[in-house]
């Protein structure tokens, strides 16, 4: 007989269903309305730390533009050299000037060929050794060695260094090339030969007349004379004639003592695109502070973190990074309005720099008033570990866990309470329905005696 069928016709499920769920309500609703308010925090400080992390890339990218300045080079049409910031570690910073350049000679590499040999015919083996500088490199010829074979030794043992092989077919003949991969004086070579069967004889070169290969390219140095300073150069590429500079020679001058004129300037252009970029990440969180704390006065509407006293205390510091250095940002051409927002004048930027180099480095640098100070607030918050914004979200998330637990523990304390009014109404239905079967049986018996 199912429970409800009979007796009081009440259908204890639903009923239990039913005290179960007011029972839980209160409990659940202030569990869920916490967890609504954690998540909203949560979330409100997400987008918080994704401004301030914009605002520390920002302001690293300022740093670095602010340190240390670009800056660019230019020369007269159809010179004889080209120039460009050297830009490898440890390369000292270029300095603005004008700077008059003569270039005098390139430098160029060593090319040694030797006599016609009959294509394909044996040469001969035993030991070449190539000298340059004050090193050597040496090859083993085998025995029965062609031009082709002996070129391929030595491009092996190379290894593309110091010296490369060849074998030209001209009108006469088969020729073994010998070009140096350095150019100028520090790329010369000299060709020595020794065991074997004699063969390798003819492709000697010590300079004089009886060297078996000839010179067809003379080894020269560059020669270049900037602002009456002469340099010599086994390279065509100079590094620290002028400071920061590269200038790869291209042609030498047509007249002795003629120069052409090499300006360095101070390139901003990177400077203000960081600043820009700067300012435009500051007004994102200046912004974004506000409307997580914003209090709607006409809807009585509160925002996540409303009243909250870390946004109020960053908006204070990251305001006083300003507020206290107006002046100078002023002449910088940033300025600080009466809503927190920073604006950026390029033109007067650019005016600023030009009569104070070092302003923007003093303001925005590693060291500078703003860039020193700032860094520090940013780490101080957005700190893996330690930071407040990393702080708060973390005793956030063990709160929303504490919630959960409390949900699951809620969730078994009510299957207790419908267990136990189960029992208490399924035992009230049943006495019930024994208490009717009693009385029908008794009206039965009645009935029959009064027949």
């Amino acid at each position: 007989m199912a429970i409800g069928s009979i007796g009081t016709g009440l259908d204890i499920p639903a009923f239990v269903a039913q005290l179960v769920a007011k029972e839980r309500e209160p409990q659940d609703n202030q569990i869920n309305a916490a967890g609504q308010a954690a998540n909203a925090k949560l979330s409100a400080l997400a987008t918080l730390k994704g401004g301030l992390t914009n605002l520390q890339t920002a302001l690293t990218n300022l740093i670095k533009s602010a340190d240390k300045p670009a800056y660019k080079t230019s020369t007269v049409t159809d010179s004889n050299f080209t120039a460009a910031m050297d830009t490898t570690e440890g390369a000292p910073s270029p300095t603005a000037g004008v700077h008059q350049v003569e270039v005098k000679s390139l430098a160029q590499g060593q090319k040694l060929s030797s006599g016609a040999f009959e294509k394909d015919v044996v040469v001969g083996s035993g030991k070449m050794t190539i000298a340059y500088g004050d090193k050597t490199l040496e090859i083993d010829i085998a025995e029965d060695s062609k031009l082709s074979d002996i070129a391929k030794a030595i491009n092996k043992a190379a290894g593309g260094k110091v010296v490369t092989a060849s074998v030209i077919t001209a009108d006469d003949g088969q020729h073994l090339t010998l070009s140096a991969v350095d150019s100028g004086l520090k790329g010369a070579l000299k060709i020595s030969t020794s065991g074997g069967d004699g063969g390798l004889s003819g492709l000697t070169y010590d300079g004089t007349a009886a060297s078996g290969m000839s010179q067809t390219v003379e080894p020269k140095d560059a020669v270049v004379v900037v602002d009456g300073f002469t340099r010599t150069s086994s390279s065509n590429t100079i590094s620290d004639i002028v400071p920061g500079i590269n200038l790869t020679l291209t042609k030498a001058g047509t007249k002795p003592g003629e120069t052409q004129t090499l300006t360095v300037t101070r390139d901003n252009t990177s400077l203000k695109t960081d600043m820009q970029a700067f300012v435009a990440a500051y007004n994102a969180i200046n912004s974004a502070l506000k409307s997580s704390s914003a209090y709607n006065a006409e809807t009585k509407t509160a925002s996540a973190l409303t009243g909250d006293a870390m946004v109020r205390g960053l908006q204070q510091q990251l305001r006083s990074q300003f507020s206290s250095n107006i002046n100078g940002l002023k002449a910088m051409g940033v300025t600080l309005a009466a809503d927190g927002s920073l604006s950026l004048d390029s033109s007067k930027m650019e005016t600023a720099i030009g009569k104070d180099p070092d302003s923007v480095a003093d303001l925005f640098g590693k060291q500078g008033i703003i860039g020193a100070s700032m860094d520090a607030l940013l780490k101080s918050n957005l700190d893996k570990e330690t930071g407040t914004i990393t702080q708060r979200t973390n005793t956030l998330n063990k709160q929303i866990k504490d919630l959960e637990k409390r949900l699951d523990a809620l969730d078994a304390r009510m299957e207790q309470v419908s267990t136990r009014y189960t029992k208490q109404f399924t035992a009230m239905e049943t006495l019930v329905t024994q208490m009717q079967t009693t009385s029908d049986n008794l009206s039965q018996q009645l009935a029959k005696k009064n027949s």
